[in-house]
């Protein structure tokens, strides 16, 4: 009986707001009991009404669920019409979005979702949005593609959502990205998230949000994930490569992710690991799709135990049960570094965020640890 009396009471916080009893119903068999900070604050904003939205946000803090509950109650699924378009910047980021999607509908009437980007045969994905596709998810480029080729009709399209917004434009999607927005008459709502709202952002939020769209923005404190330990290990430039293979030896079976500022440092990384009997790849910008793909399913599959990569390469990863993600370089700001951390801990689990960092590194560092609000611990301290 007590056991009962709990699963109605965390079932209730998302009921509470406003999440239909069929998707908290999938939401559970997920593992996702307690919303987040920006679910609390956007999914009665977006169930209330119509509204445009500007949400600022990091990697890591539940946007997926903040947008897609919400947008997937407002989808008939008795209609075959494509009735919302999510647009992204990466391949990866698209597969995972439309993988969610699917699992929260598992009891609600059948909403379908297609996911389109480049790097796979564009006739595969023409194939499959000519059965019924209520949701879009896709990166501009390819979207433009299947437009053209009149495989996708957008008239119909009632929500957007811009997902990782400012990735988008650092991935040079910004022409591609307003080509779609300006093809789109009949859209009721446009939602925008991204960790950061440069110059460039804030001109596609007045030229393609309404003047009273809302605004939530997470801070800095209620960013960084609770459940990463962020703890650093201090030597000299010479010592980084010995300090991280005894780190690694020290995890076992733990699976990462190890972050280095440029590709010429990850391919290097990765071949020393290599050497040393690690079962490791690198992934970086460079890097042709399909090779690419062919390092993420032997990570997935669980042939490789860590994989090395850039910032930009690992944007919209989303691998489960990461252990730990390491900065064998730091990054130059510290939006990088939750990006980083917010890899691993995901689902509701504990994960570790370590820096191996040189004496001249470690005053950046701290700062990082004081701009996120984050205690940072030297590695072996309680």
């Amino acid at each position: 009986m007590v056991v009962f009396l709990f699963k109605i009471s965390v079932m209730s916080e998302f009921l509470e707001l406003g999440i239909s009893k069929d998707l908290v119903k999938g939401l559970n068999e997920l593992g996702i009991h307690t919303p987040t900070e920006i679910q609390k604050k956007v999914i009665p904003l977006l169930l209330d009404k119509t509204t445009d939205l500007v949400g600022q946000a990091h990697t890591g803090t539940g946007k997926t669920a903040a947008f897609g509950l919400p947008l997937l109650q407002k989808i008939n699924p008795h209609s075959k019409e494509t009735q919302a378009l999510i647009l992204v910047p990466t391949r990866e980021l698209g597969q995972q979005v439309q993988k969610q999607l699917f699992r929260y509908t598992k009891y609600t009437d059948k909403i379908f979702a297609e996911a389109v980007y480049g790097g796979e045969k564009i006739e595969k994905q023409i194939s499959r949005l000519s059965r019924t596709t209520h949701i879009v998810v896709a990166t501009p480029g390819r979207l433009l593609d299947l437009v053209r080729r009149k495989t996708v009709d957008l008239r119909k399209v009632k929500h957007v959502v811009l997902d990782e917004a400012d990735e988008m434009l650092s991935m040079g999607f910004k022409t591609e990205l307003e080509s779609v927005l300006n093809a789109m008459k009949n859209v009721q709502s446009t939602w925008l998230f991204s960790a950061t709202i440069p110059v460039e952002i804030e001109k596609i939020i007045k030229r393609y949000l309404s003047n009273s769209a809302k605004r939530i923005s997470i801070d800095s404190g209620n960013v960084v994930n609770q459940k990463i330990e962020h703890q650093y290990l201090l030597g000299e430039e010479t010592e980084k490569l010995n300090n991280l293979v005894a780190f690694l030896n020290a995890r076992g079976e733990e699976r990462g992710l190890i972050f280095c500022k440029t590709k010429a440092v990850t391919q290097k990384l990765a071949k020393q690991l290599i050497s040393k009997k690690f079962a490791t790849d690198a992934i970086h910008g460079d890097l042709h799709q399909k090779d690419r793909d062919k390092v993420m399913r032997a990570f997935k599959n669980g042939k490789l135990q860590m994989i090395v990569a850039t910032d930009l390469a690992a944007r919209g990863l989303d691998i489960q049960g990461l252990s730990y993600v390491a900065h064998y370089t730091l990054p130059d700001k510290e939006d990088f570094y939750t990006h980083r951390s917010g890899r691993t801990a995901r689902g509701g689990k504990s994960g570790l965020s370590i820096s191996f960092v040189t004496p001249r590194e470690i005053k950046h560092l701290k700062n990082f640890g004081v701009v996120l609000g984050i205690e940072l611990i030297p590695l072996g301290e309680e």
